[in-house]
């Protein structure tokens, strides 16, 4: 919980298009205690945020149903969906059984088959009305449902496109029964439209199974991390080993995992060897070598030995935990693209109302006057035609595939919008450390000229000892392994990307850049410290200074090393039409030296780069009209990645690179952002693919639908397949998607 409430997930079932996930926002978004709600259509969930004091989860569920839909609890969600498909499955098997004998009157009128003799009883218009009566008002009654609810909340959505066509053909096909000639009718002189209404209630029935299947092929696809939540753990109290459920995990207890078992919560190794493949959490795809002391996190596999795990979070505290709600949070937010669209669909169903009956008075006025059966088929051909599922699934759908994807590969998106603005990329601004480098320096050398270099390391280690600096860690790392112990320090002093201060043994020592000492008017007691530190520096290393009461007294240099591939990374992003430049706040010889390792020109390199210096290059690009991506580690870098258009925080295995940036990529690797770049262009353009085919399907039928070259049951049964088209093409897409991971 937070000042802003706290939120739960919902799982809603009777949804027919993403008009009613509108209508549902719009409801509970008005609601007393309401902060924030999102709903997604096609994962069939609803998302709120909500003060307890003044509602509660029940209240809101009771709204939801209100509307004429049925929320759940997630837990429940899966066993909801699958019998929402069961029952749409048995609807369409009973439609399927009694529009075939339907199919006959319109099987006479194809010129191939009108020679055929059939059966009388299959033509006979009472034997067409006793069976359309029961598909039109008993498999379609939840039609009319949706219908009902949705205009009771002045809105429109697919079921009232459904309700209204197939209800003008079978009432105008029932008129006819009870009042037309019975020698005519008998004769099949009078145009009967039953089959009309049969038809399209069967082909959407076929469609939305079609479309509930596939789609929820896309979300167990794109939910691949539940398959790593255990439920049940081996727990070791008090000396006694026993088996409890995950939840009841606390912080501190000790886990027994077995070799080839799925650990289940984060923690420390207290004891055992083993590999841990964690390429479902990272990406990575070589297990890594554990031992006692390294950190072990939730979703990964034990490979080898038995390990005894002290646990630091469990359950829906874990890492895993916050990826999967971090997966949800991307696929249940919109994108630019989708709020255009989610505005175009809430005027889409009654334009086409309005369309029909523009298209039933042209015809019956100007096209053929006085004739009513013409102007009747056209304008109910009309309404069948148009579909706005198809515009409303082509998002939603490409972004749940592309989202598990990159959750698969150590990749986590937290808004659908950053994967869009990562696809219009032109310009990609590297940190140094922990980026661009392995962001493990290690103490190269140490030169003073007061003391001992021992001596220096100590009163170093001292003042580092609570910064979580890479340089910080190093010192301490080379301090340690010269067995040394680092008297107390107090009264630290940070100075963020600069250095620190801190007083030790009754003296200030400080140590940090040669900015910082210029800062602090530090005076050198040699020079031969500046010689040491030009020549490290020229060298590709790091230098920090070290003075005691203002007096520089040493110097330490560090070397850092380029990641691997960092340069194959740096090609491909800019064959991808990147220009990438390098942000550090190093001196400039070893940033230089980092970049021509790299592939980086010296001229876009950026050296002695303080945080606020990178917000500021950030907002420089930005306003010469690049889109400018940023990726750091998530501490210094936090202000240049929260104002970049895409913020990249380079993860390091903890979840404290989960806080920072717009995606997040777990395992700190640099083809990550080439991959991630070509994913994201790939989901837009199958999102624009899915576009241009709805607006193309819609621009082309009812246009043909008005004009008359359409029967109504050609324009209903392609109406219901338009939005399969388009979540098999978003199918398509996981299939592309996976090829890309190949190349990385």
């Amino acid at each position: 919980m937070d000042d802003k409430g706290i939120t739960i997930d919902l799982s809603v079932q009777g949804m027919s298009c993403t008009a009613c996930a509108a209508r549902i926002e719009k409801s509970v978004g008005k609601m007393p205690g309401v902060e924030a709600v999102a709903v997604s259509y096609s994962a069939r969930t609803a998302w709120v945020q909500y003060m307890p004091g003044t509602i509660q989860p029940s209240a809101i569920m009771e709204q939801i149903g209100k509307l004429g839909f049925k929320a759940d609890l997630p837990e429940n969600a899966k066993e909801g969906f699958e019998k929402e498909r069961s029952r749409l499955r048995l609807r369409l098997i009973v439609s399927l059984l009694l529009t075939a004998p339907l199919l006959t009157a319109m099987v006479q009128h194809l010129a191939p088959f009108a020679q055929i003799d059939l059966p009388a009883i299959l033509t006979n218009p009472w034997l067409q009305l006793g069976l359309a009566t029961i598909i039109q008002f008993v498999i379609g009654l939840p039609f009319y449902i949706g219908a009902y609810h949705a205009i009771r909340s002045r809105a429109t959505n697919m079921d009232v496109l459904v309700a209204t066509g197939t209800s003008a053909a079978y009432l105008y096909s029932h008129f006819l029964v009870f009042n037309a000639d019975r020698t005519a009718l008998y004769a099949h002189e009078v145009p009967l439209y039953f089959e009309t209404s049969a038809v399209v209630i069967t082909a959407v029935l076929l469609g939305k199974f079609i479309e509930a299947s596939v789609t929820s092929r896309a979300q167990q696809d794109a939910s691949g991390y539940s398959k790593l939540l255990n439920t049940v753990v081996q727990v070791e109290r008090a000396g006694v080993e026993m088996e409890i459920k995950t939840e009841f995990v606390r912080e501190n207890d000790y886990v027994i995992v077995q070799a080839g078992q799925i650990i289940p919560v984060d923690g420390i190794i207290a004891s055992g060897d083993s590999e841990v493949d964690e390429s479902l959490l990272t990406g990575e795809s070589v297990p890594l070598a554990k031992r006692s002391g390294d950190q072990v996190w939730a979703g990964t596999k034990n490979e080898s030995g038995a390990l005894r795990i002290r646990t630091t979070a469990a359950g829906y505290a874990t890492m895993l935990s916050r990826i999967v709600d971090l997966v949800r949070q991307a696929q249940r937010s919109k994108s630019v693209i989708q709020r255009q669209v989610d505005t175009v669909s809430a005027w889409f169903v009654p334009a086409m109302l309005f369309l029909a009956l523009g298209t039933f008075v042209i015809w019956v006025t100007i096209a053929d006057p006085g004739n009513w059966t013409t102007a009747f088929r056209c304008g109910v051909a009309v309404v069948l035609a148009a579909c706005p599922c198809a515009l409303g699934l082509a998002t939603p759908i490409s972004l749940v595939v592309a989202s598990g994807r990159l959750a698969k590969r150590g990749i986590v998106v937290k808004e659908a919008g950053a994967l869009e603005r990562l696809a219009q990329l032109n310009m990609l601004v590297l940190d140094k450390t922990g980026t661009l480098t392995e962001g493990k320096p290690k103490v190269s050398s140490v030169h003073t000229t007061l003391g001992s270099k021992q001596g220096l390391m100590r009163l170093a280690a001292a003042v580092e000892a609570n910064s979580t600096h890479p340089l910080a860690i190093a010192i301490r790392a080379d301090a340690m392994q010269a067995g040394l112990v680092p008297p107390a320090a107090v009264d630290f002093a940070y100075t963020t990307g600069k250095g620190v201060e801190a007083f030790v043994e009754q003296r200030r020592i400080g140590i940090g850049n040669a900015s910082f000492a210029a800062s602090r008017h530090w005076s050198f007691s040699s020079p031969s410290i500046q010689s040491y530190a030009e020549e490290r520096q020229k060298l590709g290393e790091t230098v920090l200074y070290v003075a005691d009461n203002n007096r520089v007294i040493g110097a330490i240099s560090f070397l850092d090393t380029v990641k691997p591939y960092a340069k194959t990374a740096v090609s491909r992003l800019r064959k991808a039409g990147v220009t990438v430049l390098l942000a550090t706040g190093d001196h400039p010889a070893p940033a230089l030296s980092a970049a021509q390792t790299a592939g980086i020109t010296p001229t876009q390199v950026y050296a002695n780069m303080l945080p606020e210096d990178k917000l500021k290059l950030i907002d420089r690009l930005k306003e010469q009209d690049y889109k400018v991506g940023m990726a750091g580690d998530g501490w210094n870098d936090a202000p240049a990645l929260a104002a970049a258009d895409v913020g990249l925080a380079m993860g390091d295995g903890t979840d404290a690179a989960l806080t920072a940036g717009h995606i997040t990529l777990l395992q700190p690797r640099m083809t990550a952002l080439p991959e991630a770049l070509l994913i994201s262009r790939l989901t837009v353009r199958n999102v624009r693919q899915n576009l241009t085919f709805a607006f193309i399907y819609n621009a082309f039928i009812i246009p043909f639908a008005a004009c008359g070259m359409l029967q109504p049951w050609m324009a209903g049964t392609a109406m219901a397949f338009s939005s399969v088209s388009v979540v098999g093409n978003a199918i398509r897409l996981g299939s592309r998607l996976r090829k890309v991971a190949g190349q990385f």
